[in-house]
């Protein structure tokens, strides 16, 4: 199938778009990929979509906000979808099915027997209508639903990467979104191992925010210039999700700014660098020592950050570049990915990268009318 992924992140910076040719199991061909920056207007609902979910009680009915949040991202996914097949000669013949994302507002791991909360927002159907092809989403629910943490969900998707990569096995992938993931790829296909080590450039991006230096910490520069407070450091990592063994999850506001309010902008910049840094150094004490560790995501443009990773870590630190894989593409890979695999009936989570009972299957398809 040739399949057309969408990922819009927590950063809510853009949409991001790939083309991948699989039959669920390998990875045939790379299509195009390309972005489109989400509008202001768009971001803005979202903003406001996050802001009441984070207050949403259980079992509250969804706030009017979340449809509004929800048209506004499927339209943002129609145009940017236009755009992107119109500049690469692609008609809806050319695509046999979408995976969609949608835009993640809330997301907490499940606790003390209760089951966890995760929600995306986004009108597949209206994308379906729109594009005149099948939509996979809402790939989380099912796992939460049956007691998983519902992420991370590209570690069968970073397995995929690495046998194409012809890399030594056991080797690792760590994304640095919004919040940081590593996957575990052992030398047996199913062999994976997954969780969250702790929050990335979410609360980076977020303190640059409020402080008004722009939308994140820009080549890094601003870690570069200050000094990291041990003080402020320790409080951050004095958290329980530290000591709790994987599976697991995160959402990107489950950490409070409030331990670098009181520093200048440059330290608490360098500060919060070296917290998603040392957060990554205690997460491998988890895994078995990889080969190497390919880091995708946006922080792998903050030379701080890799510079720290690489300080730090006693295994090969390479850029998603370094190991031939296309580094601002790999979650709209994974979703086109995954869609492909809910389509087959082929599992996206496992007991050791989401802690569900057994490997499973999700989604939900919207067809064209």
């Amino acid at each position: 199938m040739r399949v057309l992924g969408f990922m819009s992140g927590t950063s809510l910076d853009a949409v991001d778009m790939a083309v991948l040719e699989t039959d669920g199991e390998t990875i045939q061909a790379f299509g195009p990929a390309g972005e489109q920056k989400l509008s202001e207007e768009t971001r803005a609902v979202v903003q406001e979509a996050v802001r009441q979910a984070l207050a949403l009680p259980r079992d509250a009915p969804e706030p009017p906000v979340f449809a509004d949040a929800a048209k506004a991202i499927a339209e943002e996914h129609v145009a940017a979808a236009r755009g992107f097949m119109a500049k690469h000669g692609l008609t809806r013949a050319d695509i046999d099915l979408i995976g969609f994302h949608g835009q993640t507002v809330f997301h907490e791991r499940p606790s003390s027997g209760r089951i966890g909360r995760t929600i995306q927002l986004g009108d597949a159907g209206l994308l379906a209508a729109q594009l005149g092809v099948p939509v996979v989403y809402d790939l989380r629910k099912a796992d939460v639903a049956a007691g998983g943490e519902g992420a991370p969900l590209a570690p069968i998707y970073h397995a995929a990467l690495v046998r194409r990569s012809g890399l030594e096995a056991p080797a690792a992938a760590l994304n640095l979104g919004g919040v940081a993931n590593i996957t575990l790829i052992g030398k047996d296909p199913d062999d994976l191992q997954a969780f969250d080590t702790g929050p990335a450039n979410g609360m980076i991006d977020l303190l640059v925010q409020e402080r008004g230096a722009g939308r994140f910490d820009e080549g890094g520069k601003l870690a570069s210039a200050g000094t990291v407070n041990t003080a402020a450091l320790n409080a951050l990592l004095d958290h329980p999700y530290f000591e709790a063994p994987p599976p697991k999850s995160l959402d990107r506001y489950d950490f409070s700014l409030d331990p670098v309010r009181s520093l200048s902008l440059e330290d608490a910049v360098a500060t919060l660098t070296a917290f998603t840094v040392e957060t990554v150094r205690l997460a491998t004490q988890w895994i078995d020592p990889p080969s190497a560790l390919i880091v995708a995501g946006g922080g792998r443009h903050n030379p701080a950050l890799m510079a720290g990773l690489r300080s730090a870590l006693p295994m090969q630190v390479l850029s998603a570049e370094d190991a031939g894989w296309r580094g601002d593409s790999i979650e709209a890979e994974a979703w086109a990915y995954l869609a492909a695999r809910c389509h087959l009936g082929l599992p996206i989570s496992y007991p050791a990268t989401t802690g569900v009972p057994a490997p499973m299957t999700g989604g939900k398809t919207a067809h064209p009318a």
